[in-house]
């Protein structure tokens, strides 16, 4: 499931180095627009739709929490 993550989100954020970090978020490197952005091809690619109070920095700060939180709503 991670290396699907990736994929999408890399096809989808190129701009967006994901290996660069274990904690995307905390370092800086996606902000809250990009999570945005994120959960809207996240929600598209895999069919899910995430609850409002999922929608919180730690669920998306590594390519793992991103694919533990899908999993969670598939």
């Amino acid at each position: 499931m991670v290396e699907r993550v990736r994929e999408v989100l890399e096809e989808n954020f190129p701009e967006i180095d994901f290996d660069s970090s274990d904690e995307l978020v905390d370092d800086g490197i996606i902000d809250s627009l990009s999570i945005v952005g994120m959960i809207s091809a996240l929600s598209e690619e895999f069919g899910v739709t995430f609850p409002y109070e999922e929608i919180v920095p730690e669920n998306f700060n590594s390519l793992e929490s991103i694919a533990e939180l899908i999993e969670r709503y598939q």
